[in-house]
């Protein structure tokens, strides 16, 4: 923070000082005295920035709002903070939004810059705030161009990790088995610690404890207990009502993460590995085996239905209701996702890249990381400017496994020396169909999941009596959907002090003239 006589400036979250004289807050208030909100391009991290000069108050985010931010001008003046609820609380008497209550039931987020509360909105996406009003900035606009993809994404990616290794304490790493955090392991030269949940013995911790031996650092394993579905308030507050919970997988371990600083993978595959493209396939035995390429015409809404949890025509909170306006699941999918999807052309003239954007907008994953922000230094490797900058100017078809494991592999050739358990080969293709054989060869295990069977710790919970008891007609639905709907439930009721929200209203939000309905009817 800095204040002088020129004004105010305070930097929020991890920035990435550069060098100079002065403050990183002071050199920014003067250089937006010069420039304006051109003065954010330089900016390097995951943050929020106020600057407070000659009459004009600004509140901006990161390239990609990695942090989100919430305002409302219901009290009569605008209040704005990172926690949704604590803004929420100073409306008077806030209105329910159906639509983001209908959207978050079945996708796990809400879509646009909509809240639970239609006073309740969000800074734009590459944008800021003011005082009268909001906007967008420029820096997130993709502009493909060709290089050596692999090569300049290890350079950056080697720089990236080095910036942010002398953060204080104690240094733990969240650890797969999978590709993401072998990239942090490799490069950070003073890891103490890496965390990997699962059950002792499976696949993905015993992997996960070769990859620190071989990097030598020490190995923990995070056990699954009925703590990995932790429903108190304080947990799901982390949700802000706009995503599901269910992505912070660790919220039942935390007394046992001992570490001051902690690392992690977080959106790696969507910016480096293609997670959110539609691969090319065939559809042979009832199951979409990959072709090398993306699909030339891909239906959006489907792809993202399916990336998001939608659970199309099998949708029991579906059949019947009228409140979505439509008369199909695949109706309401495109009604809901077309729109947004087209939106982001402002940004690219490509849909694969708009496709891309479209999901980094949404990043349903941020719960995960709020909350261990919110619990130990965090720092987040992937929105580094030059990462970024790198996912900007790779034409789509090179963001993918082929690419990203080549830069691994120039981070470390020996990087992969044990390959995942769900991929044992560095082709996505030979992987897709060994998981197809060992599933249909009788006496051939299928491969493990590497994470937690969510239903079962559900059903072992009784969690149906815990969170809907007197709520029969909500226990059929799958557990995915009921923890979004408890997510909702809670989360308004942390926000206001009060039970605004049940279940069959969750189903079927009032504003849309249907009170309650049955859904277990046809």
């Amino acid at each position: 923070m800095y204040h002088g006589e020129e004004g105010t400036c305070v930097i929020w979250g991890e920035l990435i000082p550069e060098n100079g004289i002065g403050s990183p807050a002071e050199r920014l208030l003067k250089r937006y005295a010069k420039v304006g909100t051109d003065a954010f391009d330089q900016l390097n991290g995951s943050y929020l920035v106020f600057v407070d000069h000659d009459g004009d108050a600004v509140l901006a985010t990161d390239a990609i709002r990695s942090w989100e931010c919430y305002y409302t001008d219901a009290p009569g003046v605008r209040v704005f903070g990172t926690d949704a609820a604590n803004v929420a609380q100073t409306i008077p008497d806030p209105t329910l939004n159906g639509r983001t209550l209908t959207e978050v039931t079945h996708f796990g987020i809400a879509f646009e810059d909509r809240t639970a509360f239609d006073e309740l909105h969000r800074v734009p996406f590459d944008g800021y705030l003011t005082a009268d009003g909001t906007d967008e900035l420029r820096r997130f606009v993709y502009e493909p161009r060709e290089f050596d993809y692999a090569d300049e994404l290890a350079r950056r990616l080697r720089r990236a990790i080095k910036r942010r290794v002398e953060l204080p304490g104690r240094k733990g790493l969240l650890l797969s088995a999978g590709y993401d955090s072998r990239a942090i392991l490799s490069q950070h030269p003073r890891l103490d610690v890496g965390y990997t949940i699962g059950t002792p013995g499976c696949a993905e911790v015993e992997i996960s404890k070769q990859l620190t031996d071989q990097y030598g650092i020490e190995h923990q394993t995070l056990p699954v207990t009925n703590r990995y579905l932790d429903m108190r308030p304080e947990i799901i507050q982390y949700s802000q009502g706009i995503r599901e919970s269910l992505h912070i997988h660790h919220r039942g371990n935390v007394d046992e993460i001992d570490v001051d600083t902690i690392y992690h993978g977080m959106l790696f595959d969507t910016l480096f590995r293609g997670f959110f493209l539609p691969k090319r396939g065939i559809e042979l035995f009832d199951r979409t085996f990959p072709l090398r390429g993306l699909e030339p015409n891909p239906d959006v809404p489907k792809h993202f239905s399916k990336k998001f949890g939608f659970l199309g025509d099998d949708d029991a909170l579906f059949a019947g209701c009228g409140m979505i306006g439509a008369d199909t699941a695949e109706e309401f999918a495109h009604n809901v996702i077309q729109p947004q999807y087209e939106a982001c052309f402002d940004r690219t003239d490509s849909k694969y890249n708009a496709m891309e954007l479209f999901a980094i907008k949404q990043k349903p994953t941020l719960p995960f990381r709020e909350h261990l922000a919110d619990n130990y230094v965090e720092s987040f490797v992937a929105v580094d400017r030059e990462l970024l900058e790198w996912h900007l100017q790779t034409p789509p078809e090179h963001r993918n496994n082929r690419t990203f494991l080549k830069a691994l592999r120039k981070l470390d050739p020996d990087i992969l020396r044990y390959q995942p358990p769900d991929r044992p080969h560095d082709s996505f293709r030979l992987n897709q169909i060994e998981k197809f054989l060992r599933e249909k060869i009788p006496g051939v295990p299928s491969f493990e999941s590497p994470w937690p069977d969510r239903k079962e710790i559900y059903d072992r919970n009784n969690l149906d009596q815990k969170l809907f008891p007197g709520y029969e007609e909500v226990h059929r639905l799958p557990p995915r959907v009921k923890l979004r709907m408890n997510d909702l439930t809670t989360w308004i009721e942390f926000a206001t002090g009060e039970s605004r929200c049940t279940p069959d209203q969750i189903l079927c939000p009032p504003e849309y003239g249907v009170e309650e309905r049955d859904v277990t009817s046809d």
